[in-house]
């Protein structure tokens, strides 16, 4: 990724962040999306955010932390203060929140997965593709470079978590090879998955 190549990663985490599809209609604020799935990836880790561009213009990234634990920190000296300032805690009842409010709210209040997945899949990955490049093999792609490039590192695993709505992602990750994480019963995250690797010699 180029330093001018962020305003597209905000546009392309508005218009796959509903599920996969378009959120440009569900957001008062469009770069909400980006401020918290694309942005501060690849502002605070650049040699992990990788593009895919073609004549009209870069259509698909792939964007992640080598240490998730560590980046969190990195997120609260560096990322999240400005946000806090811009965006407001929202309050009163959840149930009444707008998807604004929702984002605004991790801002304030953000989520890690929990330790049984960071231990041992440390780092993670956010990949969005425009609808003009998918179905070629580009996510495939971006997966097999940024993979090689944390692995290189030092990585011991990834993992990358996926609303349970987005269907084609979850078929795209399951035909890629990474295997879904399963949860004791209940599940503590009944909205969405995840998909972790472990890295031979790990």
């Amino acid at each position: 990724m180029q330093p001018g190549d962020l305003e597209a990663l905000y546009r392309i985490a508005l218009a796959t962040g509903d599920s996969g599809a378009d959120a440009s209609h569900l957001y008062r604020d469009p770069r909400l999306v980006g401020h918290l799935y694309a942005a501060p990836y690849a502002v605070l880790a650049p040699k992990f955010a990788l593009v895919v561009e073609d004549g009209a213009g870069v259509g698909g990234y792939i964007v992640g932390a080598l240490d998730t634990l560590a980046f969190d920190v990195r997120l609260e000296a560096e990322w999240w203060p400005t946000l806090r300032r811009e965006f407001a805690d929202p309050t009163g009842a959840p149930q009444s929140w707008d998807l604004d409010q929702l984002r605004s709210y991790l801002i304030h209040h953000p989520q890690p997965p929990p330790k049984r997945i960071t231990e041992p899949y440390p780092s993670h990955l956010h990949i969005n593709l425009l609808p003009r490049l998918q179905g070629r093999g580009l996510g495939q792609a971006l997966i097999d470079a940024w993979t090689a490039r944390i692995e290189a590192a030092g990585s011991r695993g990834l993992h990358l978590g996926v609303s349970a709505a987005n269907h084609r992602a979850i078929r795209f990750y399951r035909t890629y090879g990474l295997e879904e994480f399963r949860f004791p019963n209940p599940r503590p995250e009944p909205d969405g998955l995840y998909f972790v690797r472990s890295f031979a010699g790990a």
